[in-house]
């Protein structure tokens, strides 16, 4: 591992324990040329994942672009760092058990809204709130009546037509 100070290619590890519920590895380590220490986080990985965006387009998948979302979302929410990482891997990991190396930008928001539902239904409105590209209070009043049911499903507040809100134009 690379030095982030020095960019020494030697560093030495000094401690190592399990993380994230044993879903990731953070490692303590030392430079031995320029004496800084510093941690880094090795998470497992089942498969690339490649994100299918709206307009057919194909991106490798970004788990911090995912992180800094559901961040956003809980921001001042009584909600632990720890618990949102967790609520991150949860989320990765369902993608990743899909069992397909393509996964659609739909997909990924429908997972991270039900995870976020779960924990924190305001966090959970937030992200909906930008997923969604809300324009009108009517749309949050139609998103609070599908938060009575068990599970988000994005088809009940989008039209088919246009993939917007609906009632948005």
């Amino acid at each position: 591992m690379r030095c982030p100070f020095c960019g020494h290619m030697d560093t030495q590890v000094k401690d190592s324990r399990p993380a994230d519920d044993g879903a990731s590895i953070r490692r303590r380590r030392i430079c031995p040329s320029c004496t800084n220490r510093f941690t880094t986080v090795e998470r497992f990985q089942l498969r690339e994942l490649v994100v299918v965006k709206n307009d057919k387009r194909r991106v490798p998948f970004d788990r911090d672009k995912l992180s800094k979302s559901v961040r956003v979302a809980l921001r001042k929410r009584p909600v632990d760092e720890e618990q949102q990482e967790r609520l991150v891997n949860k989320v990765v990991r369902q993608l990743e058990a899909m069992g397909e190396g393509e996964v659609s930008s739909s997909q990924i928001g429908e997972a991270a809204m039900n995870a976020l539902k779960t924990v924190d239904e305001v966090a959970f409105v937030r992200f909906a709130s930008v997923y969604l590209d809300f324009r009108e209070l009517e749309a949050f009043s139609k998103l609070l009546t599908v938060m009575q049911q068990k599970t988000f499903k994005e088809p009940e507040l989008m039209d088919s037509e246009t993939d917007r809100p609906k009632d948005q134009d």
